[in-house]
């Protein structure tokens, strides 16, 4: 066989399956920084945090996972999310384009491996009344997935 009659291969993976690296890497990444990651986590306000992080200090981190330009394109609701964090980061692939995203939150480039923070997010604390409602609810929500996974 000549190397001519071997084919070439292309890999391309569809947008689900990037969102789910990119957003395996990131929980893994802020477990590894000593956060407690939730997936798909419903706030308040009716948005779903792709990643919320709980850290020792009860800070919380949302991380939204962007799977290519398009997505992030048409999805402008991001900033609806600071209210219910102290820190908020994008999650990308590393081939994700330069320049796209805004320079306000943080960076992280993320694969189903892991990931690495880029660019670190602004602190903006949250108010006591918010991030005591905000510890209780992620409390309640993990107990819950607990129970459902036993059962």
């Amino acid at each position: 066989m000549t190397s001519a009659s071997v084919p070439e291969i292309e890999l391309g993976f569809t947008r689900p399956e990037v969102t789910h690296a990119v957003t395996r890497g990131a929980a893994k990444l802020l477990a590894d920084m000593g956060y407690a990651p939730l997936m798909e986590v419903r706030l308040p306000n009716g948005r779903r945090a792709d990643v919320l992080a709980l850290g020792r200090k009860g800070d919380i981190i949302i991380v939204e996972v962007k799977s290519g330009i398009d997505d992030y394109r048409v999805d402008r609701k991001w900033h609806e999310y600071a209210p219910y964090c102290d820190a908020f980061y994008f999650a990308v692939a590393p081939e994700f384009p330069e320049g796209v995203l805004p320079q306000e939150p943080g960076l992280i480039y993320a694969d189903r491996f892991g990931g690495a923070v880029i660019r670190d997010a602004a602190q903006e604390p949250l108010a006591a009344a918010r991030r005591k409602a905000m510890l209780i609810a992620f409390g309640r929500l993990s107990a819950f997935r607990m129970a459902r996974a036993e059962v």
